[in-house]
């Protein structure tokens, strides 16, 4: 059976919050809301059981319980989008949620639209956390130094394997913040094949995510950003 919806999860220890999502997705027929749940200890049992596709996550909680809960959530359900809601966007929390493997994250001041635009960018397989990367710099070098361990691992897998030139020219693309439709227009060739060359360049890089993959890049001196 052909799949025509993408399912969400609100996890967040604030009831208004999942009643706002709630209301803000109730007019998307290919976006529905599979339950809403508080903080809990257990919950990625119980997610792993009836895998959304995105889980919209309210870290407004106690001691980043939230960033614990994505963290433990990617382990488990590798290709879920995560995106992170905050009261209070900052650069730390922003770095915690690179950490943790999340797909995007949100002040919670966004409007309805740009709130529509990432869930629905991230329900087409897209990061638009590497964009808050591009205009965060300290994070960026936070995110260096996280990586700096792995990307100096296994040298010799990367001499033996080298990016080629087309998927430098793509991972260039994705470090400015371009999904892969708008770097499949500017090279002219299908989105498809951009998605066969960010899989190959994940593999050679040793990365789990684009946006390790491009910290790993820079470091490794394969790309550079201006």
């Amino acid at each position: 059976m052909v799949k025509t919806s993408t399912s969400v999860l609100v996890i967040s220890p604030q009831s208004m919050f999942h009643k706002g999502i709630e209301i803000l997705l109730s007019s998307e027929p290919d976006i529905q809301i599979i339950d809403s749940r508080d903080f809990d200890d257990g919950i990625e049992y119980s997610v792993e059981k009836s895998p959304p596709d995105i889980v919209i996550l309210d870290i407004d909680g106690p001691d980043n319980n939230g960033f614990d809960i994505a963290h433990r959530l990617k382990q488990r359900l590798t290709n879920i989008g995560i995106i992170v809601f905050t009261s209070y966007p900052n650069d730390e929390q922003l770095f915690m949620a690179l950490k943790a493997q999340a797909t995007a994250y949100i002040s919670k001041e966004a409007t309805n639209n740009e709130i529509m635009n990432i869930i629905k960018s991230v329900a087409n397989g897209e990061y638009p956390i590497n964009e808050s990367l591009q205009t965060r710099p300290k994070v960026a070098e936070h995110v260096l130094e996280k990586f700096q361990e792995l990307s100096n691992q296994d040298e010799t897998k990367e001499l033996l394997s080298p990016l080629t030139k087309r998927e430098t020219e793509i991972l260039e693309y994705i470090a400015e913040g371009l999904l892969n439709k708008q770097i499949a227009f500017e090279l002219d060739i299908s989105e498809q094949t951009i998605k066969n060359h960010v899989t190959s360049i994940l593999r050679k890089l040793n990365a789990n995510a684009r946006t390790e993959a491009v910290v790993i890049a820079i470091k490794r001196g394969i790309i550079t950003i201006d």
